[in-house]
């Protein structure tokens, strides 16, 4: 995709977005544009509550239940991982390994470990290994955003 990025020294932010196609490349700009955050239900205890998904730590599948990991609560949640991928198609969210998918907005520093993993520490200090067969396109994504900043 091609973009342009101008500084402008007076007058008001402006982004124009021009796409040939809408795909979910295009959908998550927009919506990340126009701030729009996902929002899960998600259940602690016995009652729902609703979670933004800005807030997630990552997600795991532990015996076919898929739990929510924020700084405060676990939440169980009524999707599977491959739901969640698709629902939280942002940019931000990676399936790191074949039972979790981690918020890489919450990560706080990383560590590379022999046999191509990766550990992950998440900013409450939790630890979350990236597989090998994930820790490629991990790192292929951290470098493709490095080149937006």
């Amino acid at each position: 995709m091609k973009y342009t990025i101008n500084h402008i020294s007076t007058g008001e932010n402006e982004v124009i977005f021009n796409y040939t196609d809408m795909n979910q490349e295009v959908e998550r700009i927009i919506n990340f544009i126009k701030g729009e955050r996902t929002k899960l239900i998600g259940w602690s205890d016995k009652e729902q509550r609703l979670i933004d998904s800005k807030a997630i730590l990552y997600i795991e599948t532990v015996d076919g239940k898929t739990f929510a990991y924020t700084e405060e609560d676990v939440l169980r949640l009524e999707y599977t991982l491959s739901q969640l991928e698709q629902l939280l198609n942002d940019i931000n969210f990676f399936r790191c390994s074949k039972s979790m998918i981690i918020n890489i907005d919450k990560v706080d520093s990383l560590r590379s470990l022999p046999s191509n993993r990766i550990d992950a520490q998440m900013v409450n200090g939790e630890h979350i290994m990236i597989s090998r067969t994930y820790a490629s396109d991990f790192r292929r994504i951290l470098r493709k955003g490095a080149q937006y900043e």
